[in-house]
């Protein structure tokens, strides 16, 4: 072998040495990405168009989950605090997400559909602690018409009313007057 062949692995090198890093700054630039519609993010607890919890307590999702990354406690709802439309509510809620694997099976788990996945995906953070979520941090926002729990249900004065989003006895919406003067 001779001089330039020994040397010729370090052209490489040469070449790329005194070139510009590339470098991007993350959280800076470029750090609105869309994702695509059926990514798996945060999770979210919803509610009803009320403005009650859809969770139900039945611990379901925790059961499913492969990791033991979910960690639910169930209470029952009393006339004076009703969380929930149903007997029970989740009391104490927690995912954390340092061993989640974002496997989607406790969506699958959920009869009431009161737990989905968001499109969010930046959960890094700086201490242990603020990355397991609790049940305020998980909470659907309130929206427009919504009124904050504990209160009676708003939807219908019996379960099936309820579920179907009928409005409760004396709570009658231009909707739902026409929806019953139709069936007539």
């Amino acid at each position: 072998m001779g001089f330039m062949e020994e040397w010729a692995g370090f052209g490489i090198t040469f070449k790329t040495i005194f070139r510009k890093t590339f470098t991007q700054n993350y959280p800076h630039k470029d750090s609105e990405k869309v994702m695509m519609p059926r990514f798996h993010g945060r999770h979210q607890l919803n509610r009803w168009p009320d403005g009650l919890e859809k969770c139900v307590g039945c611990e379901l999702c925790a059961w499913a989950c492969p990791a033991d990354a979910i960690y639910v406690e169930g209470a029952d709802n009393t006339e004076d605090a009703r969380y929930s439309p149903g007997e029970r509510f989740g009391h104490v809620y927690q995912i954390n997400y340092l061993r989640c694997i974002f496997c989607g099976l406790c969506i699958e788990a959920c009869p009431t559909r009161a737990l989905t996945m968001t499109n969010e995906w930046k959960l890094a953070d700086s201490s242990r602690e603020s990355l397991i979520y609790e049940k305020q941090d998980l909470l659907a926002p309130l929206l427009p018409g919504m009124e904050q729990p504990p209160h009676p249900r708003r939807l219908g004065d019996d379960e099936d009313d309820y579920y179907a989003g009928l409005p409760a006895t004396g709570q009658l919406d231009t909707r739902s007057a026409t929806q019953a003067g139709a069936a007539e």
